[in-house]
């Protein structure tokens, strides 16, 4: 079975089915009797309604109910999840708005939950939408995360003084204070990490059922998170028992974070289904999927970094205020949870994080690819090229100075993390041997010949993965011997069914062909805490370990019955059970088929080959790696052009080199998107200016070049597979590097950084305005 082996870059045995049009996702998702729901969203960022008068969209033809916020209420349905656990300044709890499905008598963002229309088709529902009277009284609205804690801006709630939702700090003050003091150099500079979306292949779109006579929810929709999602509907919106909920995931077309919350149009639908007695669907459009999906980064830094004399790192400081948006949701704190990025791969003796998190009237901001290592990687990487060039060192030789050496691991750094293993500078050195760095000067006098200016640029970055936590998985073999096995973890694109099908037929044998994957059915899998934060491999690999190593064991005893000699005479390889004292053999399939007779038992052992396990993991993996990124601007457009994109990753355990490889595109793509185009965009009043993919730029296979991708895996220790995640790992370098080779290719100009996202527009004003200075 080597094959298919864990190492092996088996293709992926999702797409098949997917390629030929057999994906099941909500969209393609028909009940008998069902309705459409459409949601009426506020065209203001920040108004008080004085009234909603929904008696003509009632009567319109085909409507089956219309529900208000009023409605909701009173039909004892709750608030959406809030988190909790959060401090402000004083030490008093954060403050945690409300979260309604519908709004009663304020919005607070553009696209805000103003009404529900069901309907027999959805465009009866979209219609009956259109002749419902508000009467709208529009407030002023604050967009801006910086200017959130400014005096006298409006509140997005009134008992919420200066905006401020929580703080969280990180690191020593003192002894930072105290490096900063004793420094020979300090380098200051502000950032700002620009606002993006998901803008996932599949919009989120929810189906609703109820079943009366048992008293019992359905709901089929878009998530990461089966389980833990059943629960939070269970306690704050339905107000039922877990067992009274089901809870259903088809296929995910990407989610990235966005998808895992309990949003607004799943507890919609689920009361329009109670109230109608139907099935309920709906399913956002592109352009409405900008104005209800959850957004991502947005926030401002003032970062310093002290240095001694020989460009030594002494202490790092940064100020942050983050963006909240109008709601908290479940998952915030999107970018205080993994501050410790911001060590990076440094010695940094001292470090100290000071994050204030605001409300604005804007989407709500929740994790994204990375949720907070990208931003903090670009921050650090930033500031080190940035020392690089006002010390006059080679950015390279500044890292060798301060990486942390292999030696000295396990390493706590300055803010929050211990890395147990890695080879930092060997990433470094690798990746930059595969970019050709030092024949790089003149590839750069060559495209200086041609009117382009050509930059180099690179990142050490290092992120946590696989934070503490629970996952479940189940195998189970069947009468005819075939194995089912069930993932708590949910695959929106990742390759979940191969990698954990390689894991399964590694270590029992097995052919995929007689492997059926099942994930994302709380009447089917047993436990499962779900997918975020590249803790899959981990998490449900190590599941599925431990649940392969129980068969093993099982299926060894009834082999030794059968066999009639000692357990530890039988030897397992390869699928079949031996033992040198006898000429025979079985499969395990075979076994498997045996374990239903008593006759073939030890005593005391439960008839079945059917193994459940639940694994803890209490320590954090840190995935580490080199990108390094070459590119060129065109001095006359400012249109960029990517040359060449080399990474070196250390993921641990690589279990299928191929979807490794996708996985770090991907991931690179979005980091890549975010620094050249992607861009959420508001006006002064909160009108969202960048609504569509005719204003908001996605990456396209002609801004990206073929990335080579090399491996130096060191194992961790702290799972049995050794596997580090990979998910994120490709957004949390690709943003500093880009963003690097940006400025490398400007410095010639005397352009010390660029704004994100360096669109053409703003490349060629910073060309302009740099040659107008030196004129």
């Amino acid at each position: 079975m080597g094959e298919f082996a864990i190492g092996q870059p088996v293709p992926r045995f999702e797409d098949p089915r997917l390629i030929k049009g057999g994906g099941r996702y909500v969209a393609d998702m028909a009940f008998p009797g069902m309705a459409f729901g459409y949601v009426l969203r506020s065209p203001h960022a920040h108004a008080r309604i004085r009234s909603i008068d929904t008696t003509e969209a009632k009567a319109a033809p085909g409507v089956l109910a219309v529900l208000t916020g009023a409605d909701y209420k009173k039909a004892g349905f709750g608030d959406l999840p809030v988190p909790g656990g959060l401090k402000r300044r004083d030490g008093q709890p954060g403050y945690r708005p409300r979260y309604p499905a519908l709004v009663e008598d304020r919005v607070r963002m553009i696209g805000d939950y103003v009404a529900f229309v069901i309907a027999e088709t959805y465009y009866q529902a979209i219609d009956a939408a259109e002749l419902i009277a508000i009467d709208y009284e529009p407030l002023p609205a604050i967009v801006s995360t910086g200017d959130a804690v400014r005096p006298g801006v409006p509140l997005v709630w009134d008992d919420c003084p200066n905006n401020i939702g929580f703080i969280q700090t990180e690191g020593n003050k003192e002894a930072t204070d105290a490096a900063f003091a004793r420094a020979a150099h300090v380098v200051k500079h502000d950032f700002v990490v620009n606002r993006v979306t998901a803008a996932t292949m599949e919009p989120r779109g929810s189906i609703g059922v109820f079943e009366p006579t048992e008293g019992r929810y359905t709901i089929y929709t878009t998530l990461q998170r089966t389980n833990v999602f059943q629960t939070e509907l269970a306690n704050y919106v339905l107000k039922v028992p877990d067992s009274k909920i089901r809870v259903v995931a088809g296929d995910i077309g990407g989610s990235f974070g966005m998808k895992s919350a309990v949003y607004n149009e799943v507890a919609l639908v689920l009361l329009g289904a109670k109230i109608t007695g139907r099935p309920v669907k709906w399913v956002a459009t592109r352009s409405e999927s900008f104005l209800c999906d959850a957004q991502a980064r947005d926030n401002v830094t003032e970062a310093e970094l002290a240095l001694d004399k020989d460009g030594i790192f002494l202490g790092f400081r940064a100020k942050i205020i983050a963006a909240i948006g109008a709601y908290l949701q479940v998952g915030m704190p999107a970018f205080t949870g993994n501050l410790g990025t911001l060590a990076g791969v440094y010695r940094t003796p001292a470090s100290y994080i000071d994050v204030t998190a605001v409300f604005t009237h804007t989407q709500p901001v929740r994790p994204y690819r990375g949720n907070g290592r990208p931003e903090a990687g670009y921050i650090i990487e930033r500031m080190v090229d940035l020392a690089a060039d006002e010390l006059g060192i080679d950015p390279a030789e500044l890292r060798r100075r301060n990486t942390i050496p292999t030696s000295a691991l396990p390493f706590k750094t300055s803010v929050t993390f211990t890395y147990d293993c890695g080879e930092f500078e060997k990433n470094m050195d690798l990746a930059l041997d595969a970019a050709e760095k030092k024949s790089f000067e003149a590839r750069r006098a060559q495209s200086r010949k041609h009117g382009k200016l050509r930059g180099l640029g690179f990142s050490n970055t290092i992120e946590r993965s696989a934070a503490a936590g629970l996952e479940g998985a189940e195998i189970r073999f069947d009468r005819t011997g075939t194995v089912s096995i069930f993932s708590g973890s949910i695959n929106q694109g990742q390759g979940h069914e191969t990698a954990f099908k390689q894991i399964v037929c590694d270590k029992l044998g097995l052919d995929p062909d007689e492997v059926t994957y099942i994930q994302g059915d709380t009447d089917q899998v047993f436990f499962a805490e779900g997918t975020g934060g590249s803790r899959s491999a981990t998490f449900s690999g190590s599941a599925f370990t431990m649940a392969a190593e129980k068969v093993e064991t099982k299926a060894k005893a009834i082999a030794a019955k059968m066999f009639k000699v000692d357990l530890a005479d039988i030897k397992f390889a390869d699928g079949v059970f031996s033992s040198q004292k006898t000429n025979q053999t079985l499969t395990i399939k075979e076994v498997a088929k045996a374990s239903l007779e008593p006759k073939n038992l030890p005593d005391g052992m439960e008839p079945g080959l059917i193994e459940k396990a639940i694994y803890t993991g209490k320590v954090a993996s840190y995935p580490n790696g080199c990108h390094v990124c070459e590119l060129e601007i065109d001095e006359e457009t400012g249109e960029v052009e990517i040359l060449r994109y080399n990474v070196v990753d250390d993921v641990g355990t690589v279990i299928n080199p191929l979807l490794l490889h996708g996985q770090v595109d991907g991931g690179v793509a979005m980091g890549v998107g975010q620094i050249l185009m992607e861009d959420i965009k508001f006006d002064e009043q909160g009108q969202m200016l960048t609504g569509s993919f005719m204003d908001y730029a996605m990456p396209r296979a002609s801004d990206l070049p073929a990335y080579h991708v090399d491996s130096n895996p060191v194992p961790t220790k702290t799972n049995p597979l050794g596997v580090k995640g990979a998910g994120e790992a490709g957004c949390v370098g690709a943003m500093p590097a880009v963003a690097n080779a940006l400025v490398d290719a400007l410095s010639v100009l005397g352009i010390k950084n660029v704004a994100m996202p360096a669109t053409p527009e703003v490349l060629w004003r910073a060309i302009h305005d740099a040659r107008a200075k030196r004129a």
